[in-house]
């Protein structure tokens, strides 16, 4: 009895009926451990070897395109031919400014959206709010053509304003339910300090609470570029002619019904997931914070 009193007080993990030292809670034995590092590399493998494929593509001749080796005769003649050969740069540029204007004005629509209808009572706020949620539930295909129609009797079609607007409606009604539920987790007394202050509820807002928000902010810029960036159904039915075409576009007339180019498209596809990736590394550590804050209140 005192023996195992005094292997207590030291510290020593009690034994059990067996002899053997009981496992502190929480812990994992060997094959438990070696079970979940297995499982987690092999999915690591599995996430990660579509886009090593697509690079490993990207670099070889166009005879052994398709081919299964890893690497055959590797070449950047692909990424000369996409440069010099075709319109990737007046896509690239297209995709650019559709995708960038989309975000800038994407993050302030939603967000003085869900400011004003976290922080004010107004007549048809849940109506709004309801019409909001509403337009997330249509499939992209129903909404193709009524768009298609109402952009050519305003003359935007084969325009990125088209696209811009298009890519608005999609983005901004779920960023600014996200947005709203963001701004709920902001104390509202930092609201009437600022109106203690002699701001306006626009300078409020601006310049108190908009800095608060910067996590939301970042996931907000990053779901409207994505969405601008990689959309392919509008953007290929809105926009004709090579030279109007963005990227999403772009990369379709190189596998055709005729000819299939894998290799350049393969490079074009790396040559775009280089903006997207550098956007993340940009907003990574706001994305975290800011989808976990905007959850925590509807």
């Amino acid at each position: 009895m005192s023996g195992a009193a005094s292997a207590t007080a030291s510290g020593a993990a009690p034994a059990t009926a067996s002899g053997r030292a009981a496992r502190p809670r929480g812990s994992r034995s060997p094959l438990a451990s070696f079970g979940l590092h297995a499982t987690l590399l092999v999915a690591s493998v599995i996430a990660v070897f579509p886009v090593l494929w697509i690079l490993l593509t990207s670099l070889k001749p166009a005879k052994y395109a398709i081919s299964t080796d890893f690497v055959k005769e590797p070449t950047l003649a692909n990424y000369s031919y996409l440069l010099e050969s075709s319109h990737f740069l007046s896509w690239f540029w297209n995709s650019v400014l559709v995708a960038g204007v989309t975000t800038v004005l994407g993050v302030f629509i939603a967000a003085t959206t869900g400011y004003a209808v976290s922080r004010f009572r107004f007549p048809g706020m849940k109506p709004l709010m309801w019409t909001l949620l509403i337009t997330q539930m249509f499939p992209m295909a129903i909404l193709i053509v009524p768009l298609y129609n109402l952009m050519g009797e305003l003359g935007l079609l084969n325009q990125p304003l088209g696209l811009i607007i298009t890519y608005l409606t999609i983005a901004v009604p779920f960023c600014a339910w996200m947005m709203k539920g963001f701004f709920d987790t902001i104390p509202i007394e930092i609201d009437e300090s600022g109106r203690v202050d002699g701001l306006n509820p626009f300078g409020t807002f601006w310049r108190l609470i908009l800095p608060l928000a910067k996590p939301g902010l970042a996931v907000t810029g990053f779901y409207a570029f994505i969405t601008a960036w990689g959309e392919v159904a509008y953007a290929s039915a809105f926009m004709v002619g090579e030279e109007n075409l963005t990227l999403a576009g772009g990369l379709q007339t190189f596998v055709t019904q005729y000819t299939s180019n894998w290799g350049a498209m393969s490079a074009a596809s790396v040559l775009i997931a280089i903006p997207a990736a550098v956007f993340f590394l940009f907003a990574q550590r706001h994305l975290v914070a800011g989808m976990t804050a905007g959850a925590t209140k509807g």
